[in-house]
């Protein structure tokens, strides 16, 4: 017998071994529950630029832990903190041509209510012929010269208030960019990957950092159509990672997919590849995750199990989830991660 031909017995006998130990080694499950494998996700939120520019800080490091509102990095603004003190000073021009608009207003609304008294006593006196039609004509002039005057002061009144509206609102754009420019965490969670370094320039919509969310954690696991059809949202569920096998976490069904689809080539199911099947989403509490924060991680291998909506009977022993204190990352007697 050849080398090759012994190498492929080999092959296939640690390959059959491996698949009995799989298999034998699948916790055995009574009528009405079902189960599958996927891997622990989080929810990825990205920090990114709205605007292009270069990067003037970064804060957190991969791993740190950011709140909600939290400055996590900044962009330069010179060239905008540039326009913005032009167009604060615009404002400053615009209201003093608005001051001195209101002082000639007011100035020339006195000599149109003296030349409108003089021209009635003109009118007056020309009846009695103590004044001239001519001089009632030169009162009447001054009338007109007022009003007229009076208009375009007005005029230059509305001029320097839309000139006001325009620099504040310029202003007000210019200090939202500049706000945006200071790139805050949307939600509380941990810096997964820094994307972009201090110095370096981002296109506008430039991922800086990614984070994940700590209260939304969830792991997908893939039914047969037969099984998944018996799965009802809100239903008790469970979830044993890989690394504590011992420690089953409660869930629930929050999501089971309304399109069959082929079972991912990541996802291992004992029922064969080609058929199709539902993706069911196994959420933890979001509340009891707030105390085990430091333990949360993204990508970590394990099985989910659901119960049918129409089954009744109690969890499988092995699949009882054990008291906060038991828990390997909590001290005798606490519910506290140490």
């Amino acid at each position: 017998m050849s080398k090759k031909v012994l190498i492929a017995v080999a092959i296939i006998i640690v390959g059959g071994a491996g698949a009995a130990w799989w298999y034998l080694s699948k916790p055995k499950l009574p009528p009405g529950f079902a189960s599958g494998n996927g891997r622990l996700e989080a929810q990825q939120v990205d920090v990114a630029a709205k605007f292009a520019g270069r990067l003037k800080t970064v804060t957190p490091k991969e791993g740190d832990l950011v709140e909600a509102g939290e400055v996590v990095a900044t962009i330069d603004t010179e060239p905008l903190e540039a326009q913005l003190r032009a167009a604060k000073a615009q404002i400053v021009e615009a209201q003093n041509n608005l001051r001195t608009a209101r002082a000639q207003v007011k100035s020339t609304q006195a000599q149109l209510e003296l030349a409108n008294k003089q021209y009635k006593r003109a009118e007056e006196l020309v009846k009695t012929g103590a004044v001239s039609a001519h001089e009632r004509d030169a009162d009447q002039a001054k009338v007109d010269v007022a009003q007229a005057d009076l208009a375009g002061y007005q005029a230059q009144v509305t001029r320097a208030q839309s000139a006001i509206d325009a620099a504040t609102a310029e202003s007000e754009r210019l200090q939202a960019d500049i706000n945006d420019n200071t790139l805050k965490a949307p939600v509380r969670g941990r810096v997964q990957s820094r994307m972009a370094e201090p110095g370096e320039v981002v296109a506008a919509g430039g991922k800086v950092l990614s984070l994940i969310d700590l209260t939304d954690v969830y792991m997908y696991v893939f039914l047969p159509t037969a099984s998944a059809g018996k799965v009802g949202l809100g239903s008790e569920a469970r979830i044993v990672l890989d690394a504590i096998p011992q420690y089953p976490i409660r869930a629930v069904v929050s999501y089971v997919s309304p399109n069959a689809q082929f079972t991912p080539k990541t996802v291992e199911t004992a029922e064969e590849r080609h058929n199709l099947t539902f993706k069911v989403k196994l959420q933890l509490d979001k509340d009891r995750l707030t105390k085990y924060e430091p333990y949360v991680k993204a990508g970590l291998p394990g099985m989910g199990y659901v119960r049918f909506m129409d089954n009744g009977s109690d969890w499988p022993s092995n699949l009882q989830p054990k008291p906060d204190a038991d828990l390997p990352w909590a001290a005798t007697g606490s519910s506290n991660p140490q």
